[in-house]
């Protein structure tokens, strides 16, 4: 593949992540603000609601995955699934903010937990199969990690942007809510615009990856498989030494981060007093961090191997994600007057979100290494079930990570409905101490986890020789 190909073949495959990114930013960042600070539904409910159908999903993807591996078709086993979800994506995102007036709490929830499936299986339906072609587009160690940058670079941005907007054009303030982030009317026009991101996003990567599929993995031959068995096959490929240390290391750095984004809209409001438009520049700051990542994943994984590079950004992030909470806690952090005072956030921003994101390109990468590990030992190639258990992680960042943050609000009694500079400092207090812990409690368990992934540079050569594969082919 000529040098130019594979420019437009990574643009191709990193944009399909703009729609994840989108609902993933959305269910991180506004969902349970809307659903809690704005329609009024409880956090308690809330987070039940999100977490339950967190639960429901977690069934649904190793089927999509399994579905995706052995689909046989004149489109690939990737494309159909790619191009059926479409449509479906974005107009169930678009259902999730927009439930029928008048719903009591028990409407709400059941709306909230109805919804909620439908988009996470529905997203499980395209991001499954499109991520998993990345392994299928390249088997070099080293350009694994680069698909996976231009695949997280585009998730990222198109989050960003989504949030930068929302922030800045869609959530203004009127007569009736002062803090825009409060006005429903906004989140109206977000969910609009947002589904309509989504749409284009699916149907372009879709159509940018489709002269691919001539020269993409070939399915097993068709045959009729008991249940059982086909059960045996995701439980054994999910079952790999390096997959299972490589997915629960990223499950709980992943609750981490997502606890960050789901509390992240409470700590900016009601924390650091930051208006709309301070949020929206702020917001900025995830651009830079974005880029960096795309450029210092692959440099750390080429220099000093994947698995040394993700135990040493999950380490710095510990550090570096509570570190502005804790100088405000212990009255070290400039006043909200001071000059220096949007700008060290801006900063400290930049650098935490580069730190969440980096280990997300590398891991992306040491997965996709575990299938040619997983067809050594099995004789199969299981992209489509190990991206789903990943795909089904991913999620966790909003699902569990939600559903933390929920439980921490509930714990600290934050007052539903409340107004900025009205919340006892005691509340606030008690919100930045736990999130503090929290964070470098999951970080140091993730590294525990991830230090016995065992793939290495030499190790995946070895299985790509055994395989007879092509390692410098893409």
């Amino acid at each position: 593949m000529s040098k130019r190909h594979r420019l437009i073949t990574k643009l191709a495959y990193g944009s399909g992540s703009l729609a994840f990114g989108v609902k993933d930013n959305g269910f991180n960042v506004l969902l349970l603000l809307y659903y809690n600070q704005v329609l009024g539904l409880p956090v308690a409910l809330a987070g039940t609601a999100l977490a339950l159908a967190l639960a429901v999903d977690a069934l649904f993807d190793p089927v999509i995955g399994y579905l995706s591996d052995n689909t046989r078709s004149r489109w690939g086993r990737r494309h159909p699934y790619m191009y059926g979800a479409a449509l479906p994506v974005a107009l169930s995102y678009l259902l999730l903010w927009l439930p029928p007036a008048g719903l009591d709490h028990t409407g709400l929830f059941i709306y909230l937990f109805v919804v909620t499936i439908f988009v996470r299986t529905l997203i499980s339906t395209y991001e499954i199969p499109s991520s998993a072609l990345g392994p299928e587009l390249t088997a070099d160690y080293d350009e694994r990690t680069s698909y996976m940058a231009y695949r997280y670079l585009f998730g990222w941005v198109g989050g960003v942007t989504m949030y930068v907007l929302a922030f800045s054009v869609f959530l203004q303030p009127d007569a009736d809510h002062p803090v825009g982030q409060l006005n429903p009317a906004g989140y109206r026009t977000y969910a609009i615009v947002a589904s309509l991101v989504m749409l284009v996003s699916i149907i372009g990567s879709s159509l940018g990856t489709h002269s691919a599929i001539p020269h993409l993995k070939s399915p097993p031959p068709r045959q009729r498989i008991p249940i059982r068995q086909s059960l045996r096959e995701i439980v054994q490929a999910l079952g790999n030494p390096s997959a299972i240390a490589l997915l629960t290391a990223n499950m709980v750095a992943g609750v981490g981060t997502g606890l960050a984004f789901a509390l992240q809209s409470y700590f900016l409001t009601f924390f650091w007093g930051l208006s709309a438009q301070q949020i929206a520049a702020l917001g900025a700051s995830s651009f830079i961090a974005a880029l960096a990542a795309m450029i210092v994943a692959p440099l750390l994984s080429r220099r000093f191997g994947k698995k040394t590079a993700i135990i040493a950004m999950f380490a710095s992030a510990a550090v570096v994600a509570p570190s502005a909470i804790l100088a405000k806690l212990w009255g070290m952090f400039p006043a909200s007057d001071s000059p220096a005072y949007l700008p060290l956030l801006f900063v400290h921003a930049t650098v935490a979100v580069c730190l969440s994101i980096v280990p997300a390109i590398i891991g992306g990468s040491m997965l996709a290494d575990v299938v040619e590990d997983n067809q050594v030992r099995t004789g199969r190639r299981t992209e489509g079930v190990l991206f789903a258990a990943n795909a089904f992680l991913l999620k966790s960042i909003s699902g569990l990570g939600l559903g933390a943050g929920a439980t921490v609000l509930a714990l600290i009694q934050f007052p539903d409905q409340a107004v900025p500079g009205q919340v006892a400092p005691e509340v606030l207090g008690r919100m930045g101490t736990i999130f503090v812990c929290c964070i470098v409690f999951l970080y140091t368990v993730a590294i525990a986890l991830v230090s016995r992934y065992r793939i290495t540079r030499v190790l995946h050569a070895a299985n790509l020789q055994a395989l007879g594969a092509n390692a410098s082919s893409s």
